[in-house]
């Protein structure tokens, strides 16, 4: 089966590989863009020199790439913790280590802390989507929250490239709603994971194979329809 995969624009880097050890092809289609904000990545970094985090909390791959290089000081000593291990991996070359949650979504970041969180502050360094219940979920632990929107999302407009495609896989809710597409006989339509399913769905599509939030997931959720 070749599969079209919405993701940022270089931003692919292993999931040829991962696609392959499913016996599927795979590329990239981009419905959007990614702007850093160099300013907001200072002072992200500012903060983080003047030792205001106790912890980090990453979200995705690209904010790991975009800050990774600032983190790995000798004698800093930060918990921090990413969605799954692509993100993870991008921390890892930048020599920063990293937990790992044990599902893909931003939601089961509280309950994974605990108690932890009571008295800490977290900086996100993030896209400029809100995530308003991740931010009131830590406030009720007893943490702060200290989000840093260090790139922005684009949208590009450009129609993607399904003519070849048996099927294409939705990797964020956003990825679905700014995406240029038509749906077609054969071609199935499919979710990363269940918020993405949740957009679609209330956009009138029904998914045709839902993931667990990771790649791998949602792969064999396709291969298993």
């Amino acid at each position: 089966m070749r599969i079209a995969i919405t993701r940022l624009p270089g931003k692919d880097r292993d999931d040829r590989g991962r696609c392959a050890r499913f016996g599927n092809d795979c590329y990239t289609v981009s419905p959007l863009d990614a702007e850093v904000l160099p300013a907001a990545i200072e002072t992200f970094a500012a903060d983080l020199e003047a030792g205001r985090f106790d912890g980090l909390f990453f979200t995705s791959a690209l904010p790991a790439d975009l800050v990774g290089p600032r983190l790995a000081v000798p004698g800093r000593h930060l918990r921090v913790v990413a969605i799954g291990p692509a993100t993870r991996s991008a921390l890892a070359r930048h020599g920063v280590a990293a937990e790992v949650l044990p599902a893909f979504y931003s939601r089961d970041f509280v309950p994974y802390m605990g108690s932890w969180l009571a008295g800490k502050t977290v900086g996100i360094p993030r896209a400029d989507i809100p995530n308003e219940p991740l931010l009131e979920a830590i406030r009720r632990a007893g943490g702060e929250p200290a989000e840093h929107r260090i790139y922005r999302l684009i949208p590009t407009g450009r129609p993607l490239d399904l003519e070849h495609a048996d099927a294409v896989l939705f990797t964020s809710a956003n990825s679905f709603s700014e995406a240029v597409w038509e749906p077609r006989p054969g071609l199935l339509a499919c979710a990363i994971g269940e918020i993405t399913a949740e957009r679609m769905r209330r956009a009138g599509t029904e998914p045709d194979a839902v993931g667990d939030g990771s790649l791998e997931g949602a792969l064999r959720a396709i291969g298993e329809r």
